[in-house]
């Protein structure tokens, strides 16, 4: 799957900042909407005083660890399906394209080694025409400009491809034109092996009283949280007979989130429905629900 982005940079005069952003955005408005991917070339600006390529995430209005690309290539290590996550460039230029071009002519044809030839340029010239491509992999997303690898950033918990709602193009940019392709599509067959595989992560029904009860306060609309604490520390409590973690979750005010919520629920059998709908000042009522409960598994009364 990809998406490709045709522009130029707009030109800002003096030295102001000279920046832009291409995101891929989950559905909802505003900080309600997820970023899954926040690509942002600063031209001009940046408090390194050079140009970089930012990219990030954002859930829930907060912002993940940025990644840099600074214009150094990092090391092999630092790679996503085997391609790095920053490729090297030569930043101080300061000409256009077409003397860039011609600087690169020179040094791969004529051998020269002047100290203003260079072997890739920052990517991004403002004025100049750029195709901006960023395609998913097995790892992580990878970005291409003007079919030159640039890129490549990890996916993160939370943040899938198929969730993306919008592209959208911001700041210092002039699109000429956007689209996407080879989108995901899902069988039913692939749909249906994917919950085989996630029925590992079903909660197994209690066989004996249990000496260790955890209560884990959520909401209903948090079902990217609860499958990261299934995936993670969770494990350890499936394999144990004597210990038992359940999800205290309240009724939300839409409809459609409570019946993904009971789907889930039936699915994966770690949650307790508590009966009123989820309000900060009601979380007392939760941790109540959570001590009965508690009191219920650890006496062998359900």
């Amino acid at each position: 799957s990809h998406v490709t982005v045709v522009g130029r940079p707009r030109r800002v005069p003096g030295g102001g900042l000279a920046q832009f952003a291409v995101e891929l955005r989950g559905a909802g408005d505003g900080d309600a909407a997820t970023t899954i991917l926040h690509l942002n070339p600063r031209l001009r600006g940046d408090w390194s005083g050079r140009p970089v390529v930012e990219l990030n995430t954002r859930f829930r209005g907060q912002w993940g660890p940025a990644l840099r690309c600074e214009g150094w290539r990092r090391s092999d290590e630092d790679s996503v399906d085997g391609l790095v996550t920053c490729e090297q460039w030569t930043w101080n230029t300061g000409g256009t394209l077409e003397e860039l071009k011609s600087m690169l002519l020179r040094n791969r044809v004529a051998g020269q080694s002047s100290s203003g030839l260079i072997d890739w340029p920052y990517p991004f010239v403002e004025g100049e025409l750029f195709a901006l491509t960023i395609s998913s992999g097995l790892e992580g997303y990878h970005v291409q400009v003007d079919g030159r690898h640039v890129a490549s950033f990890p996916y993160r918990v939370g943040f899938d491809l198929e969730d993306v709602a919008t592209v959208q193009a911001t700041g210092d940019i002039e699109v000429e034109s956007m689209f996407a392709g080879t989108l995901p599509a899902v069988h039913p067959n692939i749909l249906q092996r994917n919950l085989e595989l996630l029925a590992e992560l079903k909660a197994p029904p209690p066989e004996e009283p249990v000496e260790l009860f955890i209560g884990i306060l959520s909401a209903g609309s948090h079902f990217t949280e609860r499958m990261a604490v299934r995936r993670s520390w969770m494990s350890a409590v499936r394999n144990s007979s004597s210990t038992m973690a359940r999800f205290f979750v309240a009724l939300n005010g839409r409809r459609e989130v409570n019946e993904d919520l009971k789907k889930e629920a039936d699915f994966f059998r770690d949650i307790i429905i508590v009966p009123f709908v989820d309000s900060y000042d009601l979380v007392v009522l939760k941790t109540v629900a959570i001590c009965e409960y508690a009191v219920c598994s650890m006496t062998g009364w359900m």
